[in-house]
């Protein structure tokens, strides 16, 4: 049985301890955390069910000015529902979401999980060539549509409706008409309009009934989730996260946290069509209880502005917002002190960064680990004052890990033994959207091989050290990317830097340094390849540099994109 019981209570299995749960000591997991984990066997909207039968008049999301309370959310996650199945959405029908953060999204996801559906996420950063393939790969028929985005969807065949909605009725009245001049700018169309091709989204929620039946799924079989991920290798591929996973994730990350139902609040800036934000904000919140204080992007002063006003304890975030949010509080003092955890992810966060912001908030900074294979996250530091700096600190409750050689991936290392970190548990995901041939090179005998390459302490830390496909290999000798720009980053005449391979007819690759200079340095290489000379061991250091004027490439993370600059043909000073 996959609905949530009617009193609202939780019904699960526990998860068997494995062979592969000794590989880190119990001394050093967090007291209070349970090492395997009771997963509810309902669907993934049970998450916020749950939330609206315990805490009903809870705020859910707090967006501009607008509130809405936990009970308000489910219960027009029940009304999109009816209206979706009596618009034609059956069992197992993929829904596109083309949303930014707002109270519609929590909607939406939730509405299309009760009528049966699968939720595709589709990025607002995305542009119409990018969308109409995802569109066509996964056979969408509904969309879920910001107004203003919907020129994106220009491309996209065999769509037969879409549900818009517009941030319109959040504006003041001084914002409102520069709010139609970009609608009318990028779609061509008025705000009102209908037909039925188009539908508005609380027009449906409106109109329907509050008693609808949600379709029965399996949760650890039946997809609930499907997002597009890059990665690093420039092939695109659909994951797709069953029930089981998502609500798996969230139920790792609330218990990790050790919170108590109704008592969090969290700063929503993470984009929730990302798995990083669904599952940290949307599913992770919802299982929490939590107040979202959502922001439809992320912008510096406006997020730490929204800490001082709003209080929330809980904050994820990535490197970048925190290096950015680090920079803009040496000369702005904001009171963030209502915030108890700050939880970094999605790139390496620097310990100067963590540990900068930290003493600008006072609170608990630590790291975390994941991908959008494992719904994402595998790993977090500590919450409880025993993190490791550097670290991703420990696999969540009832995720085993191995590290193992990167040839063939079939021995186990040791520790302190750099290799490829597999992982396995309930949140690993089902595969890649009909792609079996990049599923199966993924995923072996149930674990997950993430392409990253990392090493365990003897206490049982983890730490990444690098993408495997971006290891470079001299004359014989690994160099790790991440290992070389950390040294580099200590030279006063850099701001920032990303190291890539670059092919050599005698050592088989180089390495080759992309620098942004601080403000007021002119380029010298002969100062830089003295600091190498200094500080690394002579296959370590750069052989070829190249000065870029402006940022480095990066993703809407914030992670540097080392594959673009690869690519590049820029000019380099050797």
């Amino acid at each position: 049985m996959s609905t949530l019981p009617v009193d609202g209570s939780v019904r699960g299995s526990v998860l068997p301890s494995t062979a592969h749960s000794s590989l880190w000591p119990q001394s050093v997991y967090p007291a209070g955390v349970p090492r395997e984990l009771e997963i509810p066997d309902f669907a993934a909207w049970g998450l916020l069910a749950r939330a609206a039968n315990e805490v009903p008049n809870r705020i859910a999301t707090h967006f501009l000015n607008d509130q809405k309370s936990y009970r308000d959310v489910d219960h027009a996650a029940i009304r999109l529902a009816n209206w979706l199945q009596q618009h034609g959405v059956e069992a197992g029908a993929r829904v596109g979401i083309l949303l930014p953060n707002s109270p519609e999204y929590l909607i939406a996801l939730n509405g299309v999980w009760r009528a049966g559906g699968v939720a595709v996420a589709i990025s607002p950063l995305s542009v119409a060539e990018e969308i109409a393939s995802l569109v066509k790969l996964t056979d969408c028929r509904t969309i879920i549509c910001l107004d203003v985005l919907g020129g994106l969807l220009k491309l996209c065949e065999g769509v037969e409706q879409t549900l818009m909605t517009s941030l319109y009725d959040y504006l003041p009245s001084w914002a409102r008409l520069g709010y139609l001049a970009a609608r009318w700018h990028r779609t061509g169309r008025m705000l009102q309009v209908r037909d039925e091709f188009h539908h508005w989204f609380w027009e449906a929620i409106r109109v329907s009934e509050l008693d609808t039946t949600p379709v029965e799924v399996q949760p650890h079989t039946d997809p609930a989730y499907i997002l597009s991920t890059g990665g690093t290798t420039g092939n695109p591929k659909a994951v797709t996260l069953s029930h089981r996973n998502i609500v798996a994730n969230a139920w790792q990350q609330m218990h990790w946290a050790g919170a108590t139902m109704g008592e969090e609040t969290m700063l929503a800036v993470l984009p929730f069509f990302h798995s990083y934000g669904m599952s940290t904000m949307l599913a992770g919140g919802a299982a929490l209880g939590a107040t979202l204080i959502m922001q439809p992007r992320y912008h510096t002063m406006r997020a730490l502005n929204a800490i001082e006003l709003h209080r929330p304890t809980v904050f994820h975030a990535v490197p970048a917002m925190l290096s950015a949010m680090n920079e803009s509080l040496r000369v702005n003092k904001i009171d963030l002190s209502s915030l108890k955890w700050v939880i970094s992810g999605g790139a390496s966060l620097p310990v100067a960064v963590g540990q900068e912001f930290a003493m600008h908030s006072g609170a608990l900074v630590v790291e975390g680990y994941g991908l959008s294979e494992a719904s994402p996250v595998t790993h977090v530091g500590p919450l409880d004052g025993s993190n490791v700096a550097g670290s991703i600190g420990l696999p969540l409750p009832s995720t085993e890990c191995r590290i193992v050689d990167i040839e063939m991936g079939t021995s186990d290392l040791g520790a302190e033994q750099i290799g490829e970190l597999a992982v396995r548990g309930p949140q690993v995901m089902l595969g890649y959207w009909n792609n079996p041939t990049a599923t199966a090179a993924t995923l072996r005998d149930g674990w997950l091989f993430t392409g990253d390459l990392a090493c365990r302490d003897h206490a049982g830390f983890y730490r990444i050290v690098d993408r495997k496909k971006d290891l470079i290999i001299t004359s014989g000798f690994n160099v790790y990317p991440a290992d070389v720009e950390e040294a580099l980053r200590n030279c006063p005449d850099i701001a920032d830097v990303a190291v890539v391979g670059v092919p050599d007819a005698e050592r088989g690759e180089i390495v080759k340094a992309y620098v942004v200079l601080r403000q007021g340095v002119a380029w010298n290489q002969v100062r830089l390849d003295k600091f190498c000379k200094e500080k690394m061991a002579a296959h370590r250091r750069p052989k070829l540099w190249e000065h870029l004027p402006g940022d480095l490439p990066r993703n809407f993370l914030g992670k540097v994109m080392r594959r673009q600059l690869r690519e590049s043909t820029g000019e380099h000073h050797a």
